[in-house]
C-alpha cells in the first residue's frame, strides 16, 4: 500500500495538534484568530468551542481516502496535515499556500459528479462551507480579519460592491540592461531614465518606483512646501557606471514677478530613510512645472521628494505659497460598484499623482469599524489654490432616486490640513430611496472658498451596480472557465482577428426620391444637391438635427452622385429598394464611403499624445493597421533598434511613423484623416467614436473662445458663478482669463458634460450641435466638420454590414 493511501487515526491529528500546541507560543492567538482549527485546540483544554468548524462536522476530512487524494488540506497556519503526506505538485510549499490554493481542492472535489452535494442559499450558519467556494473563502477572510476589503457573509449578500481584494499599493518594477531605458510609475508623471552604460554589458539594473501619498512632515512649513508624492526608489544592482535621472511633474510653478523669481527655487530633497534627515540635491534641472534630478549617491533604498523653497518671507507675503501658482488634486473615489448604500471618498493630494485606487481604513456600517476598503478612482480635477484657506466640500446627487445623506452633506477641510501636505479625506455615505432598480447616476462635486464665497464644481458617473451573484455557484463549468483564466499570464494581450475590408458596392434597402430641386448659390459642405426626380440613396433612416441656410431642419444622410451628404426629410419620399427605379447615380463603393465621411478629420483640431495612447492602448495588432496605412513592407526588423516589447508599443510605432511621413508630405496627406480612414477599414468603430467626440470636443471648445459661457448656459444652465470657477484655474496675473487661454475652461467644461453620457457617443455630438445651432451667433453656420462628424457615426452601421463579411469571421 503507497504511502498516500494509508488513513489516518483522529487521536493521531490531536497528538500532532498537541505538539504544536507545546513549542508554539503563539498557539493560543493562532486558533482564537482561526475559526477552523478552534475546537481542536479546546479539545485538549476540554473547553466548548464558540467557533463552528468544518472539522466538527467532519473529523476525519483531512483523513478521508480517495482515488485522486483529493483531500482539502489543512486551513491552519501550522496544522498541514495533507501536506505532510504527500508532495504537493505546486511549486509553492503547503506552508504557503493561499487561501485559493485551497479552494481549488474544494473545487476539484466539488466538480466530481459522485461527490457533488445540494446547493444551499446564502446563509449565516456554516455547516455547508465544504460545498460552497466563495462563501467558505468568505467565511475564511471575514474571520481572520484580513486586510483587504471583505465583510462577513451577510454584509457581503447585502452589498456586493464592498467584495473586492485588489492590491492597494501602485508601484512598478523595471529590468534593465546595459542600453538604459525609463521607468515609469503608472498613471503618474513619474519617471526614472537609465543612462546607456549604466550598468556593464551582461548585467541588469532593476529599477523599482513607488509613490508614498504623504509627505514628509517635517518639509512643509512657511518656508517649504512639497509638491510631489514622497518617492521610493530601488535598485537591485549597485555595480554602477551612470547616474539616473528622476523626472516629476510638480504642482506649482513659480510667479513670473521677480520678488517671487529671487525668493523662491523648486528643490529635491533626498534620503536612504523615509523618516529623513533630507539634504538638499544640486543637480536639478527644470521646465516650466517639470524637474529633473540626476541621482549620483545610490544606493538600495533612496526617497526624494520635490519641494518649492523659499530664502525668506517678504511681507506682504506670509508663506511660501504667496510666491507660487499652486494646484491641489482632487480625487472622488468608491467602491467597484454601487449599492443601495455605499460611500464615497473625496480625497485631495498635495501634488500630481491622483492613484487609481485607494484604501480606506477609517470606513464604518452600523456603528462598526468595516475592515479596510479598496475604493477605486471615479473622477478627479486640478484646482488653483493662491494660498491655504478653509474649503467646504458638498456632494450632491443629480439622480432623484439617489441622496447624500443628511448628516454627510457638507465637510469642511481646513486651512491648516492644506499646510501639512498631506492627503485629507472626507467621506460621503449615499443611499437609493425606495426599493427602485439599481442603475449609475451622476452627481455633483462642489469645492467652495469660505472666505471668497468662490464655487468650484465638476460632475462625476458612478459605476454600474454590482452583478447578480447568484447561479455562479450552482454552475460548475463557469467555475472551470475561471480557474483556467486565472492560470493564464497576467500579461495576455487578446487575440483580435481583424476582419478583412472589401471594397464593394453598399448595400442599400431605403431609397427617397426628391420632391424638388435644391441648387446653392453659396455651398454648404456637407448638404447635398439635387434635381427634383433624383433618386437618393438613404444610409440608414436616423435623422440628424443640423442648421441648414437660415434654420434647425432634421436631415437623412443620403448618396447622390457618388457623393455622401444631408438631404432635407420633407424634399424627399421615402421609397423602398423594390420601389426605387433608376439606382445608377445612388451607388458607392465601401472605399469611398470611408474616404468621404473621414472628411470632417482633414479640419479638426486633436492633441497628437492623446491620440497616439488612445490608438495604442486599444488596437490590439500591429501588422493589421500597418497594412490598411500602407506600410505591409514592415517587419520584425524594424522594431529591434527601438527594443520593443508590447504590442501597444508597436502599434505606437506605426502610428508616429504616419506621422513623421505625414509631416514630411503637408499638402498631400494629413494625419488625423489618413489614421481615421485606416481604423475604419479595420473595423475600430468604438475607437473611431472615441476620438470623434475626444476631436469635435476639442474643436469645439477652440472655435467657441469666450462663447462658451453662453453654451454653457444652453446645455447645463450653469450659473454666473459656476462659469467663474471654471475660468479659475485659468486665469492670469490680472485675475482674467485671456483670449489665447479661453478653449481651455471651454474644453473642461464639454469634457464634463461629455462624460455624462457614457458610451453615449451619438447623443453627444448630437446634443452639441443643436445647443452650437440655437447660439446668437452659431460658429455651425461658418464650421460645418460637426455635421460631417454626425454623419461619420450615423454611417457606421451601413460601413459595418457593407464592407465586412460575418462569413470570413467563421
Amino acid at each position: 500500500k503507497s504511502k498516500l493511501d494509508l488513513n489516518i487515526d483522529g487521536s493521531d491529528v490531536l497528538e500532532h495538534v498537541h505538539a504544536i500546541s507545546k513549542t508554539n507560543p503563539f498557539w493560543n492567538e493562532l486558533s482564537a484568530s482561526n475559526p477552523f482549527i478552534y475546537d481542536i485546540a479546546a479539545s485538549n483544554r476540554n473547553e466548548n468551542s464558540k467557533y463552528l468548524s468544518v472539522l466538527k462536522e467532519n473529523p476525519y476530512l483531512f483523513s478521508r481516502v480517495s482515488s485522486n487524494r483529493e483531500s482539502l488540506a489543512s486551513s491552519g497556519d501550522e496544522l498541514d496535515i495533507d501536506c505532510l503526506l504527500r508532495k504537493t505538485s505546486s511549486r509553492r510549499s503547503g506552508r504557503s499556500k493561499s487561501i485559493s490554493d485551497f479552494l481549488d481542492i474544494i473545487d476539484n472535489r466539488r466538480l466530481n459528479p459522485h461527490k457533488t452535494a445540494p446547493q444551499k442559499p446564502l446563509a449565516a450558519d456554516t455547516v455547508w462551507l465544504q460545498n460552497d467556494r466563495e462563501a467558505y473563502k468568505m467565511a475564511w477572510l471575514s474571520h481572520r480579519q484580513l486586510t483587504r476589503s471583505c465583510l462577513d457573509l451577510e454584509a457581503r449578500s447585502q452589498s456586493p460592491g464592498w467584495a473586492q481584494t485588489q492590491a492597494t499599493d501602485v508601484h512598478i518594477v523595471g529590468k534593465l540592461n546595459h542600453e538604459g531605458g525609463s521607468v515609469q510609475l503608472p498613471d503618474s508623471d513619474i519617471n526614472v531614465h537609465i543612462p546607456v552604460g549604466h550598468v556593464v554589458p551582461g548585467e541588469f539594473q532593476e529599477v523599482g518606483l513607488k509613490a508614498i501619498l504623504n509627505p514628509p512632515s517635517s518639509l512643509n512649513n512657511e518656508l517649504s512646501i512639497t509638491v510631489s508624492p514622497l518617492i521610493e526608489i530601488t535598485l537591485s544592482n549597485l555595480n554602477t557606471r551612470e547616474a539616473i535621472f528622476l523626472e516629476v511633474k510638480g504642482a506649482a510653478k513659480v510667479k513670473n514677478d521677480p520678488l517671487s523669481q529671487v525668493m523662491t527655487d523648486i528643490v529635491c530633497f533626498y534620503s536612504h530613510s523615509k523618516e529623513g534627515p533630507f539634504k538638499k540635491l544640486q543637480s536639478c534641472y527644470f521646465y516650466e512645472d517639470t524637474i529633473q534630478v540626476k541621482l549620483t549617491d545610490l544606493s538600495h533604498l533612496m526617497y526624494t521628494v520635490i519641494a518649492v523653497q523659499a530664502n525668506k518671507i517678504q511681507p506682504p507675503a506670509t508663506t511660501v505659497w504667496d510666491y507660487v501658482h499652486r494646484t491641489v488634486s482632487v480625487g472622488i473615489y468608491g467602491p467597484k460598484y454601487i449599492h443601495p448604500s455605499f460611500t464615497a471618498v473625496f480625497a485631495a493630494f498635495g501634488h500630481n499623482y491622483i492613484p487609481r485606487k485607494l484604501t480606506i481604513c477609517d470606513i464604518k456600517k452600523g456603528g462598526k469599524n468595516m475592515p479596510p476598503v479598496v475604493f477605486q478612482l471615479w473622477g478627479k480635477h486640478t484646482l488653483l489654490l493662491e494660498k491655504p484657506q478653509d474649503l467646504n466640500i458638498s456632494l450632491i446627487s443629480c439622480d432623484p432616486d439617489f441622496e447624500v445623506k443628511v448628516e454627510n452633506q457638507s465637510k469642511s477641510i481646513k486651512e491648516q490640513q492644506l499646510k501639512t501636505g498631506e492627503m485629507v479625506r472626507q467621506q460621503f455615505l449615499f443611499s437609493m430611496l425606495g426599493s427602485r432598480e439599481m442603475h449609475f447616476f451622476l452627481f455633483l462635486v462642489q469645492i467652495e472658498d469660505l472666505k471668497s464665497g468662490q464655487v468650484m464644481q465638476f460632475c462625476v458617473t458612478t459605476p454600474d451596480p454590482a452583478p447578480k451573484l447568484s447561479g455562479i455557484v450552482s454552475r460548475p463549468k463557469c467555475l472551470q472557465r475561471r480557474k483556467e483564466i486565472k492560470s493564464a499570464p497576467l500579461l495576455l494581450i487578446p487575440t483580435v482577428k481583424y476582419p478583412k475590408f472589401q471594397d464593394k458596392c453598399l448595400n442599400i434597402n431605403t431609397y427617397g426620391v426628391a420632391l424638388k430641386t435644391v441648387l446653392r448659390q453659396s455651398k454648404i459642405d456637407y448638404l447635398l444637391e439635387y434635381f427634383k426626380g433624383d433618386t437618393i440613396a438613404l444610409l440608414g433612416e436616423d435623422k440628424i438635427k443640423a442648421i441648414g441656410q437660415t434654420k434647425i431642419k432634421e436631415w437623412y444622410v443620403g448618396v447622390l452622385r457618388r457623393k455622401v451628404g444631408l438631404v432635407h426629410r420633407k424634399n424627399v419620399k421615402v421609397v423602398s429598394k423594390e420601389q426605387a427605379m433608376d439606382t445608377a447615380d445612388s451607388e458607392l463603393l465601401t472605399r469611398n464611403l470611408v474616404e468621404q465621411i473621414a472628411l470632417p478629420f482633414k479640419k479638426l483640431t486633436y492633441i497628437y499624445s492623446v491620440v497616439l495612447s488612445t490608438v495604442s492602448e486599444s488596437v490590439y495588432d500591429w501588422r493589421a493597421l500597418a497594412e490598411v496605412l500602407g506600410y505591409s513592407h514592415m517587419s520584425w526588423d524594424d522594431f529591434n533598434e527601438k527594443y520593443v516589447d508590447k504590442e501597444s508599443e508597436r502599434v505606437a510605432h506605426v502610428v508616429k511613423r504616419l506621422k513623421e511621413d505625414c509631416h514630411a508630405n503637408k499638402k498631400k496627406r494629413l494625419f488625423l484623416y489618413e489614421l481615421i480612414v485606416a481604423l475604419l477599414k479595420i473595423d475600430c468603430q468604438g475607437l473611431v467614436a472615441r476620438l470623434t467626440q475626444d476631436t469635435v470636443i476639442l474643436t469645439s471648445a477652440v472655435k467657441l473662445g469666450k462663447c462658451w459661457r453662453e453654451l454653457a448656459e444652453k446645455l447645463a444652465r450653469l450659473t454666473k458663478q459656476q462659469i467663474e470657477a471654471y475660468e479659475v484655474p485659468h486665469q492670469g496675473k490680472n485675475g482674467e482669463v485671456t483670449l489665447e487661454m479661453m478653449w481651455k475652461p471651454a474644453y473642461d467644461f464639454l469634457y464634463t458634460w461629455g462624460a455624462h453620457y457614457g458610451d453615449s457617443y451619438r447623443d453627444v455630438l448630437q446634443d452639441l450641435q443643436s445647443a452650437l445651432d440655437k447660439m446668437k451667433n452659431p460658429v455651425t453656420k461658418h464650421w460645418r466638420e460637426l455635421t460631417g462628424a454626425l454623419i461619420l457615426v450615423n454611417c457606421m452601421d451601413v460601413l459595418r454590414a457593407s464592407a465586412f463579411s460575418t462569413e470570413e469571421e467563421e
